[in-house]
């Protein structure tokens, strides 16, 4: 099973451009299931702040019982782990239990389909790294675990290897092909194939986080994708891809281009 959607789906800059002007905000999730008909959606609001688990419960309300949602790990589960005084891991157990609190409505509808751990470009292997990512794995089972790596130091085979041992899922990402960034890397590691689309803005180290994602892919780029999401979907039991580059709807544009690349190729 395939699927396609975006990282995020209330933003202002799409009012008029994706979802009818005049249509309340409080629909428009219903609207991206519904109309765009996407069947996925990656939350990505959990990075900045942990939500009450009503919040939750209402997305679940609001879409069909097939729906599925991916979310990202709270900022403080992935950035700024190091003790600056220390150089230690900090202990962030109780944060973990927090974010895995606010799931509890989606776990239970059984719409959970994944938790997202973003890494900065400043995380590079170690051995303290990857026994984190083991303890992770366990604190959030039974749900599935994705990471996402930004420095190309994890584009290693054995990393791929350490991951499928794990049965930690691998997230793809085609983003601009400066040096130390990942390159693309479409392997599966676990029973979850997992992609996001950053867009390729040459000026990534160096633009706000708005204008970093600010790239709209061609259809002949999109058409590169539909290969290798095919051969991930051969080798797990789900495939999701997600557009993070949500500036003015470009996301929403591409995930409907790509959507429909992939069918007619079926």
């Amino acid at each position: 099973m395939i699927y396609v959607g975006t990282s995020g789906f209330s933003f202002e800059d799409w009012k008029g451009v994706i979802y009818p002007a005049a249509l309340n905000k409080s629909v428009w999730l219903e609207f991206y299931e519904r109309e765009l008909g996407f069947r996925a959606l990656e939350i990505n609001m959990t990075y900045y702040r942990l939500p009450s688990p009503t919040v939750f419960a209402r997305m679940s309300q609001r879409t069909s019982p097939t729906f599925q949602f991916v979310v990202k790990a709270y900022k403080d589960m992935t950035h700024g782990l190091r003790d600056p005084v220390t150089g230690k891991l900090r202990d962030v157990k109780a944060v973990f239990e927090r974010f895995i609190a606010c799931l509890a409505p989606l776990h239970g509808d059984g719409k959970l389909a994944g938790v997202l751990m973003q890494f900065p470009y400043s995380v590079k292997p170690s051995p303290e790294y990857i026994d984190y990512l083991r303890w992770a794995r366990d604190l959030l089972a039974p749900s599935e675990l994705v990471v996402e790596f930004r420095n190309s130091a994890w584009a290693r085979t054995e990393i791929m290897l350490l991951l499928r041992r794990l049965s930690i899922g691998y997230c793809a990402v085609d983003e601009p092909p400066l040096k130390g960034l990942m390159p693309f890397m479409p392997v599966c590691t676990s029973s979850i194939g997992y992609i996001r689309f950053h867009g390729r803005n040459t000026a990534w180290f160096h633009a706000s986080a708005s204008e970093r994602y600010n790239y709209c892919y061609s259809e002949e780029e999109l058409r590169t994708f539909c290969a290798p999401i095919r051969t991930m979907a051969a080798n797990a039991q789900q495939v999701f891809v997600f557009f993070n580059n949500c500036h003015a709807g470009h996301a929403a544009r591409n995930a409907l281009q790509l959507s429909r690349l992939l069918s007619a190729d079926e």
